[in-house]
């Protein structure tokens, strides 16, 4: 038997919140790119809202997917591939004119190494990890440092090596926690963004872990260890 073989994304999930102490659920996210790909049973969100906003959503325990025009942010959808990136914030202006950045120079090279989704996505499908019905692509974990800190103990535990976490502080919870992991096929620690923040409700001493969803019964089955 593979020794990463987990039986049951609801099992997956109650191990992790047992083992870090996580009261929240991790959320599960897959990227659908034809509307014949979205789980059986799913529905589409009833409200628009920043992709930020729909994990904490799905974190609390609802299930569903959400089209472009259901995201409000549209950087966030640009960076998880719902939608075309406006050019005010591909130029860097956007973040200038917030007064973000010194110069737009500084502002352009921070969004083009920001992680991105290079396709073109149908929908977007959020879930708490217990009630996913697919595999996900991305796992997003809201805690707080130390429960990240275990995290990080359980991705080095098998193979060893070191976690690095890549942020900027601006679109957190969709480049850093869904684009990078899922791009870069690692994990990623992020630190959350004003936005997030402010309409997601993430709090002072929350961070954002992202995970690759193809390994995660390795993850987990190293927190069972330590």
């Amino acid at each position: 038997m593979d020794v990463c073989e987990v039986n049951g994304y609801e099992i997956i999930s109650k191990k992790i919140k047992d083992n870090i102490g996580l009261e929240k659920s991790p959320v599960a996210i897959k990227l659908v790119l034809r509307e014949d790909d979205i789980p059986e049973g799913i529905e589409e969100i009833d409200s628009k809202m920043r992709h930020c906003e729909m994990v904490q959503k799905a974190s609390k325990g609802d299930l569903f997917y959400a089209l472009s025009d259901d995201q409000m942010c549209k950087g966030g959808a640009a960076a998880i591939g719902a939608d075309e990136a406006p050019d005010k914030l591909k130029t860097g202006e956007f973040y200038y004119d917030l007064g973000r950045f010194s110069s737009l120079g500084s502002a352009k090279r921070t969004l083009d190494a920001i992680p991105k989704i290079d396709m073109r996505t149908y929908a977007t499908v959020y879930a708490p990890l217990e009630k996913a019905n697919f595999d996900p692509d991305v796992i997003l974990i809201i805690c707080n440092p130390k429960q990240a800190m275990m995290i990080a103990q359980a991705l080095v535990y098998t193979l060893g090596g070191r976690v690095e976490a890549d942020f900027s502080g601006i679109q957190s919870i969709c480049a850093d926690a869904v684009a990078g992991p899922y791009m870069r096929k690692q994990a990623n620690i992020t630190l959350g963004c004003s936005g997030s923040r402010q309409y997601a409700d993430i709090k002072d001493d929350e961070v954002i872990v992202g995970l690759n969803g193809e390994n995660i019964g390795c993850v987990v089955n190293a927190l069972d260890s330590l």
